[in-house]
């Protein structure tokens, strides 16, 4: 899609009021490069005032073998970017060099450069990615732990470079205001973690220099994320994440006249976008589990910081905070994973671990446990992590042990109705658990519902702690156009698909225009059965609408997933129905049944009342069908079986899965 088409689809999605605001930002664009002397070089007027560190003794019990082996590889210019793992960018890098596609972007005003054109920026997720920093809070980490003065003097390096090559406000790093929200935090606790204002850093005459000017980047940071909120359809974890790193900055560094209107005003926003983001029941309206986790690491950093220096949020935020984390819970399976639903980015706002096995969802129930007390999330989290112990201190490991778990038996909720998802199941948590994450759930947030999928209907299903339907992920975000389409598409979901065509129609990359609406109609649970009925409306603009309903009835006893999908329509329509399985699942098709087994789980599908036969497919690039991606850019072949047929006039379809563990494969 052309840039031209993106913004006539754009447009299409605004509102009147932020047209207005559009032209509101492109008057003040031209405002900003005329005076741009008035935050080039402001000295702050308050240099003995800082913030004080989010937590009061920073901690130190971890291997500092591994954080200093980490740190060495910074300053040996290797950086880990999505899929280029241990990739030689020098000491320094080039900050306005893509490490992927090598395209350096130009030095231009930051707000007037299209950082959607590749053939200027590159791969922009790529050039920002190593721009926000998280490699400098390792080196402050490795500093704290050791005191090895190398680490110090090379975050200084590291960021006199960037100073160098991004000056305030040229360039790609000069655009969104996310990028300088999330680098501001990463400074944040580099800051703390090198001393603070009294890092041996400051000590001598270069040293006040080094700060003096670090001081004024921050405040042109600042400046520019308060002039550049994002105030309409991308007023999701954007805006959040912006307002985090203007309420981190303000308390931090409350150095101008200007830090306590900006503290005040990212607070009092925080607040409110904390309610209109996430569901009462504690869903994220993005859709996206990925970005459930990114805004509960940003509420828990902003809250952190806040309670450090005197502040407190309200008990709505506190509580908001706990039923997000209830929701992460409760679609964790007993092995620790949870369904890939919506986009993932892979993004982190701090890389505070460099444990080998960490799991960025176990570790945010180790946090929340402490926090709230809460017995269940120690169960699901299994330990207190690197990551927990960073933010909370070292004292906190043996509160957290002493959690009291023995002899628990927890139900998670399994009700999610506002923000549209079903746990369905058995046993959860047990060696033998079934669950099942089902989604009835809205498309995305806002009007252009950025990072959901079109999966209406969908599920997945994880038995013994094994994945076998899968929810195949994201991939590919501002690039690789035919990807970002599919993996986003109804194809790559475990529902229906009509006349070739997506329940949502795609705008662009971030952007849908007509937008699938599902509802829940029936939800029961008991001890015999869990019952979900649900239906969608996103072939109703065919020119023969189609309503897609489905029936997902779960027999404990029986151990069996009965799936009854209804096409409501007159004439003839092309369905087509795929189930997408894990990559470690062994998968055959033995006639009109499909047999799946993975570690010592067996399912057998059938679909009884269907004449056409089932086709396996694994890793197929011209479809494209049977792919699987757990990490950004990067995808591996996995199997997926496909029912196609025609109907006229409405039809009904069942799908029966058995499951038998205890299977020898």
């Amino acid at each position: 899609m052309n840039n031209l088409t993106w913004k006539f689809n754009r447009l299409r999605t605004m509102g009147l009021s932020e047209i207005g605001y559009r032209v509101y930002q492109v008057v003040q664009l031209k405002l900003e490069s005329l005076i741009l002397e008035k935050s080039k070089s402001l000295l702050p007027p308050k240099l003995s005032t800082f913030g004080k560190p989010w937590i009061n003794t920073l901690p130190s019990q971890f291997d500092a073998e591994l954080y200093c082996d980490a740190a060495d590889r910074v300053l040996a210019g290797y950086f880990d970017v999505f899929a280029l793992k241990g990739t030689q960018l020098g000491f320094p890098p080039r900050w306005n060099r893509d490490p992927k596609t090598g395209i350096e972007a130009p030095l231009a005003f930051g707000k007037t450069l299209d950082y959607r054109d590749e053939h200027i920026v590159g791969d922009i997720k790529y050039l920002w990615e190593p721009n926000r920093h998280l490699h400098l809070t390792t080196l402050a980490q490795a500093y704290h732990l050791s005191g090895d003065m190398r680490y110090a003097k090379g975050a200084q390096t590291f960021l006199e470079s960037w100073f160098d090559q991004c000056p305030y406000p040229l360039g790609v790093n000069w655009t969104s205001s996310l990028e300088l929200a999330i680098r501001l935090v990463n400074w944040s606790f580099t800051w703390h973690l090198l001393g603070g204002s009294s890092s041996n850093l400051f000590v001598s005459e270069e040293g006040r220099r080094f700060q003096h000017r670090w001081l004024n980047c921050i405040y042109q940071h600042c400046h520019f994320i308060a002039g550049f909120l994002s105030r309409h359809s991308s007023a999701n974890n954007h805006l959040y994440g912006e307002l985090m790193g203007l309420f981190v900055a303000a308390i931090t560094w409350p150095c101008w006249q200007e830090s306590d209107q900006w503290k005040g005003l990212a607070y009092k926003e925080l607040e409110a976008e904390t309610l209109k983001q996430n569901a009462s029941d504690g869903v994220n309206r993005e859709q996206a589990v990925y970005y459930q986790h990114e805004v509960i690491d940003m509420m828990l950093i902003c809250w952190l910081t806040a309670r450090a220096n005197g502040i407190e949020f309200s008990q709505n935020f506190s509580l908001r905070l706990e039923k997000m984390l209830e929701f992460m819970a409760s679609i964790m399976n007993s092995s620790g994973t949870v369904p890939m639903i919506g986009d993932a980015d892979g993004a982190l706002m701090v890389h505070w671990s460099k444990e080998h096995d960490w799991n960025v969802y176990r570790s945010l129930l180790s946090t929340g446990a402490l926090i709230y007390g809460r017995a269940d999330f120690k169960m699901k989290a299994g330990n207190f992590d690197d990551k927990s112990r960073w933010l909370l201190g070292d004292e906190a490991k043996l509160q957290f042990d002493s959690i009291v778990t023995s002899n628990m038996q927890v139900t998670p909720r399994q009700e999610f109705r506002e923000g549209g998802y079903f746990v369905i199941g058995k046993n959860f948590d047990a060696s033998d658990e079934v669950r099942i994450v089902a989604d009835a759930g809205p498309l995305g947030y806002l009007s252009i519902a950025a990072h959901g999928h079109a999966d209406a209907l969908s599920f997945t299903l994880s038995v013994a702690g094994n994945f076998l339907l899968v929810d195949p992920g994201t991939y590919a975000f501002h690039t690789q156009k035919k990807w970002r389409d599919y993996f986003r598409g109804t194809s790559a979901h475990n529902t229906v698909r009509v006349d070739g065509k997506d329940q949502s129609e795609s705008g662009g990359n971030f952007m849908w225009l007509r937008k699938a609406n599902a509802f829940c109609e029936s939800w029961e649970s008991n001890e015999v059965r869990d019952c979900l009925i649900a239906s969608h409306d996103g072939y109703t603009s065919l020119a023969d609408p189609v309503m897609h309903r489905r029936k997902i009835e779960f027999l404990k006893k029986e151990r069996t997933i009965v799936v009854e999908d209804i096409l409501e329509c007159s004439n003839a329509h092309a369905i087509e129905l795929n189930w997408h399985f894990s990559e470690a699942c062994k998968v055959i098709v033995e006639h009109n049944k499909v047999v799946a087994t993975v570690a010592d789980v067996r399912v057998e599908m059938t679909m009884p009342n269907c004449n056409s036969q089932p086709e396996l497919v694994r890793g197929n690039d011209e479809l494209p069908l049977g792919w699987i991606s757990h990490s950004f850019d990067e995808k591996v072949p996995a199997p997926t079986v496909t029912w196609r047929e025609k109907i006229t006039g409405t039809t009904r379809r069942s799908t029966i899965l058995q499951i038998s563990s205890g299977y020898n494969a």
